[in-house]
Formats: structure tokens, sequence, C-alpha cells
């Protein structure tokens, strides 16, 4: 089957979907979502938004803060860009029905995060970004121009190369006609042509044994535009969150938003002492590279498997109503946390690097944008600022819209593309191989290519994964396409990216620490 739309996009957090609400009223919007349109990385977001919105506060001092977390490696006319348009940008979520919390005198009451040096992070209670998806879902479904693809998933990006040209990374003007997608519960795979593609599939959680991210987590839009031929970049940038919630029988792991942090909270370590002053100036709130880098060395001497948030010094109430989820989550595993407590352990949380973007969101493919966590724009740099990730997102989105509206009249669909041909293919039975590659990817992410690294432990990785890869392309080449052998791809295509960008970075820098270059090479 055939499906022609002018705008194609290929997930459903906050960049997809904003993205989608500004074209629909110029064309027909087809949204591809692996699951359910609720389920995105956005609807996870706990601690908010980024932005200047009070006076006291200044641009500059955004810029200045995202720039330090940064480590040397933003570009700083982006870093600029984003934050200059973020105030424009919260307004036209509060128009589309978000409620972020205000004070008593109806000014936004502001958190302050890690890596802040003011009181600048929007939120709703702590479920900031269930709130934005709640909403935007909500206009979606309003909207006549828009058609919502519920459990379809992407499998590889069109190009001349399903024309029969020979296409490589430096092919110039490489083409994007749109994307064969699969209907799991038919088995059948369909084709959906384009004028224009958005990929907002999210981050790489899912290639680590502990992440905050949820099972859709795979890495496909970045996995399906380096098959294409499309730059990726900075791969090795992958921010473990200090603070998920230690429950080992859990996956994903809970997330223990930064912002009880900026609320007060302390780590402390097994013995009941705060220890973060030892490693940095800025205490529990360094930045989270610094961070989780510092409970790494703590649980690593203590010879433990977890280390303390200790919120019990503030006010019981107060703390109710700031985070009444977490207080809720904790609660059910038996720890209040007016009183007691809380164990928690760093978490593959976000990925830095992704697909290569300009200030338009357009990659290195042409009618092909990228916007949210798959993409690489060059505002996080080495390490991304606590709630600029909801914020990168939004404004990218805005980006692609007003750029792709601009050339959408002169794009035609390509009717040449042929049909997805899986001859000679037969079903794959034994799922087996697949949870058991899958699982060997998460042991040897989580054991070589972590928060700490070497030369010795990257290399072992990468010879490993190898082995995973020709099992997995030459099991993929036989069989029937499923969701499950194409997630199982993904995942060890990124896991490649990571290992094989950090085993080029000869440094430490941000997210990306070395015991072989403990120190960074001066920009």
């Amino acid at each position: 089957m055939v499906r022609k739309f002018d705008f194609l996009v290929i997930g459903s957090g906050i960049a997809g979907m904003s993205f989608a609400l500004k074209v629909a009223d110029k064309g027909k919007v087809a949204i591809l979502c692996k699951t359910k349109l609720e389920e995105a990385n956005t609807n996870l977001a706990q601690g908010g938004i980024a932005s200047v919105t009070k006076l006291t506060d200044k641009f500059e001092n955004h810029v200045n803060d995202t720039l330090i977390a940064g480590d040397g490696a933003c570009d700083e006319a982006v870093v600029r860009m984003v934050i200059e348009n973020a105030p424009s940008q919260i307004q036209e979520l509060v128009h589309w029905g978000v409620d972020f919390d205000k004070d008593e005198k109806g000014n936004f009451d502001l958190h302050k995060e890690g890596g802040h040096s003011d009181f600048r992070i929007l939120h709703h209670k702590d479920s900031t970004g269930a709130e934005i998806q709640h909403s935007l879902v909500k206009r979606i479904q309003e909207h006549p121009n828009i058609e919502v693809f519920e459990n379809y998933f992407a499998i590889d990006i069109i190009t001349q190369h399903h024309l029969g040209q020979l296409v490589k990374h430096t092919t110039p003007n490489i083409e994007c006609y749109g994307v064969y997608v699969l209907n799991p519960k038919t088995r059948r795979v369909h084709t959906f042509l384009s004028k224009v593609t958005m990929m907002a599939t999210g981050g790489i959680g899912q290639i680590y044994q502990t992440t905050t991210n949820p099972s859709i987590a795979t890495g496909d839009g970045i996995s399906m535009v380096y098959r294409a031929k499309g730059i990726v970049k900075d791969m090795e940038f992958v921010q473990f969150h200090p603070t998920s919630l230690y429950n080992p029988s859990e996956r994903p792991s809970f997330l223990i938003t930064e912002a009880m942090r900026g609320y007060g909270a302390v780590l402390r370590n097994r013995k009941g002492e705060e220890f973060m002053y030892k490693y940095d100036k800025r205490g529990s709130l360094a930045p989270r590279d610094i961070v989780a880098r510092s409970i790494d060395t703590e649980m690593k001497l203590a010879g433990c498997d977890y280390v303390y948030l200790d919120v019990t010094h503030k006010p019981a109430e107060e703390t109710k109503e700031h985070f009444p989820m977490i207080y809720d989550k904790c609660l059910s595993l038996g720890i209040d946390i007016t009183k007691d407590y809380i164990p928690v352990v760093p978490a593959a949380h976000y990925l830095c690097g992704g697909i290569k973007v300009d200030m338009n969101a357009r990659t290195t493919i042409n009618h092909l944008y990228a916007a949210g966590e798959c993409s690489c724009t060059g505002l996080h740099g080495a390490n991304r600022l606590a709630s600029n990730s909801l914020l990168e997102a939004i404004v990218y989105a805005d980006k692609a819209a007003k750029d792709s509206l601009k050339i959408i009249d002169s794009i035609k669909i390509n009717d040449d593309v042929p049909l997805w041909n899986d001859a000679g293919t037969s079903l794959n039975e034994e799922m087996v191989l697949i949870t058991q590659s899958e699982k060997e990817v998460g042991q040897i992410m989580s054991n070589y290519v972590g928060i700490v690294r070497s030369n010795l432990r990257l290399k072992r990785a990468f010879d490993r994964l190898e082995i995973l890869y020709k099992e997995t392309e030459d099991l993929f080449d036989r069989s029937v396409v499923t969701k499950e052998i194409c997630e199982l791809r993904n995942i060890i295509n990124a896991g490649y990216l990571v290992i094989k960008m950090a085993m080029e970075r000869k440094e430490s820098r941000g997210l990306h620490y070395t015991i072989d270059y403990p120190t960074k090479i001066e920009c």
C-alpha cells in the first residue's frame, strides 16, 4: 500500500507534535508512532523547560550557563538563537494549553537546577513532560489535517538508493522521498511518500541496561539516517542522569528530577556523609556529568550499588506539594522521602549527539529534517544543561516548520519509488535470538561504554558488538521484517556509533571521560 502526504512526522514527542501543529494548516500531515500517541520521552520529563522569563534574569546568563555545561563543545551561535527564541515558544505552549505552575502573584513559579545560575525552570509540579504531552495530543487530535498512525514502525528512509543508484556518505544531494513503514498487526510494509519528512524519534537509552528512557528509545531515527548515508555526530556524549531511583527490578528506571536538588536535596554516601563538595564547589548542583562521575566514584570506593539523596531537612508538606509523583512512587516502595533517604544511581538518560542539523533543522539529506533528542544541533556540546532539551525541541521544530513551509510547494512526490521487497525471506520464530542479543548489547554498553571509559574497554565493546552486528544483519536479510528485529538492528547501530566516536575522541570532555586521556584538549 502507498500513502502520500505533504508532511511526514516520525515520532510523537514535543518536537514531532509541535512541528505537525505548525505545518498542518498548509498540507496533509501524517504522524507515525511506534506505540501510542501519548508514549514518548517527553511524557517522562519531570523537571521542566528552561527559559529566561523574569526581569532579573538575562539571556546572557542562560547562554553562559549553557556554554559552561557544554565544556567548550557548544556552537555559541546556536546557543544564542535557541535561548533568545525561548520566550516566544513558551508562550506558544501556553497558547496550546500547557499549564505551567504559577506563584500567588500569577508569575511563573520557577525552579533552579544544576548548572543554572538563576531560577528559570518552568514546570508543572514534577510531571512537566506529561502536561506538555497531554496538551499537544489534545491539539493534534482536534486538527483535521493531521492523521495519526499508532503502532506503526518506520523501517528505513527512502532515498535514491531504493531507485537503484549508489549512495555513499560523500554522495551530494541525497534526497528523502519518504519511509518504508511496518504495520506489525498485519505484518505488511507500507510505502509512505512525502514532500517533507521530520525525524523526531527521541534517544538511545535502551542500548544500556539502566536507563530512564522508555522502551521505545532504541535509536531508530539516528540509525535510519546513518544507513541512508546522512551525517551523525557527537554520539560519544551520552548523558547519565545522576539520580534515578535504585530499584533493580524496574526498567526503565524511575527518574528523581534534578529539580529536587535545586529545591535543596543533597547527595550522601552510604555512611550518610555529604560528598559532592569534595568534587566541585557547586556541590549537589554541579552539572550532571560531574555529579554522575562523582556518584560513580563514591559507589566504587564503597563497593556499593547506590548512594542517597536526602530531602528530609525540608518541610514535609512543601516537599509533597512540589514533588507529588516522586513522593507517591517512593512511598509505594516503603520510602517516605520526608523522613527517609532516597537510594539513587546514575542511569543513561539523554544523548547530546545525533543526526547533524543546521540552524533550520535541516539534515544533510534533502527534504529531511530532525528535531529533539535524535538531532545534534550544537546547543548541548559535550554535556546538556538541565531542562534545555524540551527547549531545544520546541525551538527547532519551529525553525523546521518555517523553513519547510517555504519550500513545500516546490517539492513533488516521487512516484517511482518501488514497493518493499521481501522475496526469499521467512518468518523467524526464534525470538530468543533477538532478546538474548538485546541483553548482550545492554551488558556491553553498560560495562564498557558507561560513565568512565578506557581504550581497552572501548576496544572490547567494539569487538563484541561487531559479532552481534554480523549475526543480526544476517538474520534481518533472511527474515520477514518485524518490529523486534528492526529495533535490535537499530540498538546495535546506535551502540556502534557511540563506541566508534568515543574511540575517535582522544581526550576527556564533558560526558566522555576516559582514564587514558583524563584531561581535555583546549579548544
